[in-house]
């Protein structure tokens, strides 16, 4: 369990949330900061599905906007941690997975009928259409979300655990968690939280355009670049956003210290959920090839991946350094 300790030396212990409704208002009033500003959080509960096939009813809904070719859109699932894994929070996750197929168009309505009520929805929705070529109007852009793409879903709780993943690694949907925590001291309260795709958000550079990200760059120690990357021609236990699972065509090995370069990359066949986690293996078409060294130079600003981070392969193939992808 966590604690926070200030600069004035005032401890702060873990706050326990009376329930979920409590939380839950907690991670609403939040939004904008914890999902991130490039999209919109629908706080409407309504069922969706038939009550006898997997009717469901989402806390929420969240309309991820930063891809303007491939933007996602999640259901979303507040829960505490003294929650039943099985019982609830993967019931609730299946749940989404089939009501999400049988109810399609009860989806669009919810979300249009929100969208018209609700004015500063609606020019969020406008400026994104008008910023992108590919949608004419918000019914083109939901249908291509609900009726062409597997909705996805993101789960916000308090405190994650190896059971949660195995269960969201039986679930064909897409999950991603949010660990969202509260600290207090004296009536002060803070907030404690991974930001929503924040791997996706380093790669978010002036002179890189999100929609063009395509490249995973992972960090390989010598074995295990040798053995696997090399020998077996795939990668694994990645955690991957659930928005760039089909957005990947390539990945890039960065061979740690002495050599401290990335020096291979492989085009990606498939890409599958690794085992009982919710992080993903990555199978190459073809051997990796060789590229010109990509070195992490000793001044540089850009520090050595230690997590997997996203480019572009037109960039990766004309860098010299580190700081050429991520400065």
């Amino acid at each position: 369990m966590y604690k926070i300790l200030d600069e004035q030396g005032i401890l702060y212990s873990e706050y326990q949330y009376a329930n979920e409704a409590e939380y839950e208002k907690m991670v609403v009033s939040n939004a904008e900061v914890i999902f991130g500003t490039q999209g919109i959080y629908f706080d409407i509960k309504k069922k969706i599905g038939k009550s006898k096939e997997g009717a469901a009813i989402p806390d929420g809904y969240y309309l991820d906007l930063k891809f303007h070719d491939e933007p996602v859109l999640y259901f979303v699932e507040i829960e505490l941690s003294d929650h039943d894994v099985y019982g609830h929070i993967g019931e609730q996750v299946l749940r989404f997975a089939i009501s999400s197929e049988m109810s399609k168009h009860r989806i669009k309505v919810i979300l249009i009928d929100d969208i018209n009520k609700d004015p500063i929805k609606n020019k969020k929705i406008n400026d994104f259409i008008n910023a992108s070529s590919k949608y004419n109007n918000v019914n083109e852009l939901l249908d291509r979300l609900i009726f062409d793409n597997e909705v996805a879903v993101i789960i916000v709780i308090n405190e994650t655990s190896e059971q949660l993943t195995r269960v969201l690694s039986k679930i064909k949907i897409s999950a991603d968690i949010i660990e969202a925590q509260s600290f207090i001291a004296n009536d002060k309260v803070l907030h404690r939280f991974t930001p929503f795709q924040d791997d996706v958000l380093e790669a978010a550079l002036p002179s890189t355009d999100l929609d063009e990200l395509d490249t995973i760059v992972v960090p390989a120690q010598e074995e295990g670049f040798k053995e696997t990357f090399i020998g077996q021609k795939c990668w694994y236990s990645i955690r991957i956003s659930a928005s760039m699972i089909s957005k990947i065509k390539y990945i890039a090995a960065y061979q740690v210290a002495p050599i401290s370069a990335i020096t291979h990359v492989a085009e990606v066949e498939r890409i599958e959920k690794y085992k009982n986690t919710a992080k993903y293996i990555l199978y190459f078409k073809n051997d990796a090839k060789q590229i010109k060294k990509v070195l992490l130079l000793g001044q540089t600003k850009t520090k050595a991946p230690q997590s997997p981070r996203y480019t572009t392969y037109a960039k990766l193939l004309e860098a010299n350094t580190l700081e050429d992808l991520w400065a």
